[in-house]
């Protein structure tokens, strides 16, 4: 197979770059040079997408499946598509759990409805660039065209740092509060299992909108933080705080408390989607220690957690440590 991937070089696209290479695949990356390598044997073009004629260094090529990240202005994802029609059959475009409009059900499948957005807008909020993005893919390949909706994406190379920030705090050990309950229900995707699925499914040339990211509940908040605790041999201390107290404080989920969201909250959607249909064709996920295992293998090789490829930085994740003694009623930390 030879595969071209636009980027291919941060998180979602090192990891599908890697996934193919693993395969034996011919593969190519189209990015402006600028962040990250790519593997040994890996061809890559440069140009800047948003640029006057910055996609010239497609034309001529042949390839045939293209994965496209680009979250930013839904025109620059048409542009692309609309250079390589003639060059690649099918087209996947990593697109986001984000497109649905609120309030979104639990378990709702990709039928739900989008928010508004046009595929040929500038850049502006992720769920409308991304919404946008999806059609303008769908303008040139249509039915040619994969939409992979990803909701929370973890694993080695993560560069929001949702999953090393848990790490890195409980490494430092001591109380380090556990936002409760225990067994609440997770829903996410390993990164490798999100990059194996595109690959498959690309490579039959299925067509459609598809949420690809575990099953409510793959894993709970106890097994995540268990997992981690594990995985960085700490001598940290669980303390599994009531949802109610750690809300009244002003404490946001998702942000302050990474993965984090209670039952009941307004953004709990997130993890809640259906996704009976990735999983009836062929989506497997790997065990969550198998996961945080790896993420900090990959965190201590690196050091610290990376930039976004070509991006703007998103705001920091994480609850500060005085926050977080204050909800503990311990100490300020030194």
């Amino acid at each position: 197979m030879r595969l071209l991937v636009l980027g291919g070089t941060g998180f979602v696209g090192g990891a599908t770059v890697a996934e193919a290479v693993r395969r034996g695949w011919s593969v190519t990356v189209f990015n402006r040079g600028m962040h990250g390598a790519v593997p040994p044997g890996v061809h890559r073009l440069r140009g800047d997408r948003t640029a006057p004629d910055g996609l010239a260094a497609l034309v001529g090529g042949e390839w045939d499946l293209v994965v496209d990240t680009w979250d930013g202005a839904p025109r620059a994802v048409g542009d692309a598509a609309r250079a390589l029609v003639g060059s690649v059959p099918h087209y996947v475009y990593v697109s986001s759990g984000s497109v649905y409009a609120h309030p979104l059900p639990a378990g709702a499948g990709e039928e739900a409805p989008m928010v508004d957005a046009e595929p040929d807008a500038g850049d502006g909020d992720y769920a409308h660039n991304k919404a946008g993005g999806e059609r303008a893919v769908l303008e040139v390949f249509g039915d040619a065209a994969l939409l992979v909706r990803a909701g929370l994406i973890l694993g080695p190379g993560e560069d929001i740092g949702r999953l090393p920030w848990w790490l890195e705090r409980v490494a430092r050990g001591g109380d380090v509060l556990a936002p409760g309950p225990e067994d609440l229900p997770i829903q996410y995707v390993d990164v490798r299992d999100l990059a194996a699925w595109m690959l498959d499914r690309g490579a039959e040339r299925v067509g459609g909108a598809y949420n690809v990211i575990s099953r409510s509940g793959h894993a709970t908040m106890g097994e995540l933080l268990a997992a981690v605790v594990a995985a960085t041999g700490s001598d940290a201390r669980l303390r599994w705080t009531d949802p109610e107290r750690i809300l009244a404080a002003g404490v946001l989920p998702w942000n302050d408390l990474p993965v984090w969201v209670p039952r009941g909250h307004e953004f709990r959607w997130l993890q809640e989607r259906g996704v009976e249909k990735a999983y009836a064709s062929g989506l497997t996920c790997r065990p969550v220690a198998e996961t945080v295992a790896d993420t900090w293998r990959w965190l201590r090789q690196v050091g610290s957690v990376p930039a976004r490829a070509g991006r703007p930085a998103r705001a920091a994740v994480g609850l500060d440590p005085e926050r977080e003694a204050a909800l503990l009623g311990s100490p300020r930390p030194a």
